[in-house]
């Protein structure tokens, strides 16, 4: 009877097959990516909750003062739109006062310019901003909602008739290298209060 010795018995069991790391390489790979690509989401996700957060508070805060000075208008001056800009002009009769919004669709940015103060940008970051104008509140039925325009009797543009502006605007940011709307349309009905 022939015996081995423990140092050759261990000898033989060391040893790590070619296959067997091939396996260990592949399986550790798979965890590593599915690691990797969990982490990619929850970080993407997450920055699109802090993008749309702060999107969202800048968006009510530029509402908040936009609104707060056309309620304080007495009037509509004059509206244009371009390829370059857009620009509603109103006025405030009590501070003798003219406020002019212009949304810059190269820059992205909604500036707000007042008589004796410097230009305050509003928005930035935005997409789409736009605005309705219309002699009232609307008139609502159980099946419609029934808008007047701001238009005489002939069917023209009268800034006179001006009591409801109807703005709309859209913000985006970039997030890893892609465009991506991380902010819901903000729109708002607003009643130019010292309108007589």
């Amino acid at each position: 009877m022939k015996l081995s010795s423990p140092q050759s018995a261990l000898h033989g069991r060391l040893g790590v097959t070619f296959v067997e790391v091939m396996i260990a390489v592949g399986l550790g790979s798979i965890v590593l990516a599915a690691v990797a690509s969990l982490t990619m989401y929850a970080a993407k996700a997450s920055l699109a909750m802090v993008n749309y957060t702060d999107l969202d508070t800048k968006s009510r805060y530029a509402l908040d003062i936009i609104s707060r000075e056309i309620r304080q208008s007495s009037g509509v001056l004059s509206c244009s739109s371009n390829s370059t800009s857009s620009t509603l002009i109103l006025t405030n009769a009590d501070q003798a006062a003219t406020v002019t919004l212009t949304y810059y669709p190269n820059s992205r940015a909604v500036v707000m310019s007042k008589t004796g103060q410097a230009d305050f940008t509003a928005l930035m970051q935005c997409d789409t901003w736009n605005y309705s104008l219309y002699q009232r509140t609307p008139y609502i039925t159980p099946t419609n909602v029934l808008y007047y325009p701001a238009t005489n009797t002939a069917g023209v543009f009268d800034p006179n008739l001006v009591k409801l502006i109807n703005l709309s605007w859209k913000c985006s940011r970039t997030i890893f290298a892609q465009k991506v709307n991380t902010e819901s349309v903000q729109a708002a009905q607003i009643v130019l209060r010292s309108k007589q």
